[in-house]
């Protein structure tokens, strides 16, 4: 929009730094997936032992995914929420009510009373903050992304981008290495259960520590400025009265392809973090077989994984930028069909298979997860766009991530132990997002700022 480069306002304002835009997107993120992954891990490890005693192992697991699941179903809600506010009330306000109250909940998790102490209204409790971490979840990650975008350089914003996902293996690594340093500190005779002081209060300490991560995140948005995006928004008149009608009005089609580009990225998320947690610590000998690892060994070598995760996340934005969103993901998404369809002979080869398994597992995912960070937000207009793309994002998480641990634990037990209709079912969501990629179209050059 020419007329708008030349207004000597515009031209006036405060800019965010590079080193600003870049550490503010990837603080929160790292911040909010820390404690996403706190309570993921909790669902394998605790959880089923503290607040879902219900005497059948397979029974409590799937009872502690199912809340596990309920903070995706709440993660839209916290979308058009946020969303709204984000549209109208600018992004640096939005993102830091999203952070606090993610940090309130994980908090408030470390000081629940369990089953045991206090009935059925515990597990209630647990419901009522996981819902609470998805609401905040819902918000959070679309402000990141549009924080990176929205100030990204000419030419670079696929790179910024991938700093708001760079969250999501950074949180995985610090949360669980946490886990990690604890059991190793309150050590268990019996590999497959923690030990009774991790149980008692172990498990409590990485939930309490958010809040301490939580106000190194406030503190840097708070010293955010406004993008110019969302500033040019307002002095045009632009700003909707209700953002959520807008962009169902306007951009249905936006929508659709959005939920759908990130199907396979989700369904592949959370089958190499949760489920991969609970089968590869399962017996090998057991009435559902898995792999037999303890919890230390499985950790460390997910964590191997991650680091992969991390690096290509990385890598996609130049290879984004470079080649557009969309070829880039075409082909990873091609790879992520492939590899489910391996994950027998993979996880069959031993401890280098498994290996080799988790480390292009998550490779993948990096790829993947990456691009999404400039492309989604791409997809709508500057009045929309913090709703449009939270909305896209998030409504995937319902059909990928609420139901992906629940899903490929019931194939595992359907495949008596074997991960074969797993990986099939990995296979069959990359197809559906394979098709949306082919029906849309290139956003690489679009203006950010219209």
């Amino acid at each position: 929009m020419p007329p708008t480069t030349t207004d000597p306002q515009a031209s006036a304002a405060p800019a965010n730094s590079r080193s600003r835009v870049i550490f503010a997107s990837l603080i929160g993120t790292t911040i909010e997936f820390y404690d996403f992954y706190v309570y993921a891990t909790a669902a394998v490890l605790v959880f089923p032992h503290l607040f879902f005693p219900t005497g059948n192992e397979t029974t409590a697991l799937l009872s502690s995914f199912a809340v596990f699941g309920a903070a995706m179903v709440a993660r839209p809600l916290g979308a058009v929420f946020f969303g709204h506010l984000g549209d109208k009330r600018g992004r640096k306000a939005t993102l830091v009510g999203a952070l606090l109250t993610m940090g309130i909940a994980t908090f408030l998790i470390g000081l629940l009373p369990t089953y045991a102490m206090a009935g059925w209204l515990a597990p209630a409790l647990l419901v009522v903050l996981r819902l609470a971490q998805g609401f905040a979840l819902g918000g959070e990650w679309s402000g990141a992304a549009l924080v990176a975008t929205e100030n990204a350089p000419a030419g670079k914003r696929a790179v910024f981008g991938t700093f708001p996902q760079l969250g999501a293996p950074l949180g995985f690594i610090v949360a669980n290495g946490l886990f990690l340093i604890i059991a190793a500190m309150l050590p268990s005779s019996d590999p497959s259960r923690p030990s009774e002081a991790f149980l008692e209060w172990g498990w409590r300490i990485p939930f309490l520590f958010s809040a301490v991560m939580v106000v190194v995140g406030l503190w840097v948005r708070l010293n955010l400025v406004e993008s110019t995006a969302f500033e040019k928004t307002v002095k045009r008149g632009r700003v909707t009265r209700l953002p959520l009608a807008e962009v169902f009005r306007t951009h249905g089609k936006e929508l659709v392809l959005g939920t759908f580009y990130m199907l396979a990225t989700y369904v592949l998320f959370y089958l190499m973090t949760t489920f991969s947690l609970s089968y590869g610590r399962a017996a090998a000998e057991g009435a559902v077989p898995g792999l037999g690892y303890s919890y230390n060994s499985f950790v460390l070598m997910m964590i191997v994984g991650v680091v992969f995760f991390g690096i290509f996340t990385l890598v996609s934005g130049p290879w984004a930028d470079r080649w557009g969103r969309r070829r880039t993901l075409i082909w990873v998404t091609v790879g992520i069909a492939v590899f489910g369809l391996v994950w027998v002979p993979f996880l069959s080869a031993g401890f280098v298979g498994v290996m080799a398994w988790l480390i292009l597992g998550f490779t993948l995912m990096g790829l993947t997860f990456g691009p999404m960070g400039a492309l989604l937000p791409e997809l709508f207009p500057a009045n929309v766009r913090y709703t449009g793309s939270g909305i896209s994002y998030n409504v995937s998480s319902i059909l990928g991530a609420a139901v992906a641990p629940f899903i490929a634990v019931a194939l595992w037990r359907l495949g008596e132990g074997s991960p074969f209709w797993v990986g099939i079912y990995l296979s069959v969501m990359s197809v559906l997002t394979l098709v949306s990629l082919l029906l849309g179209s290139e956003t690489k050059d679009v203006d950010i700022e219209a």
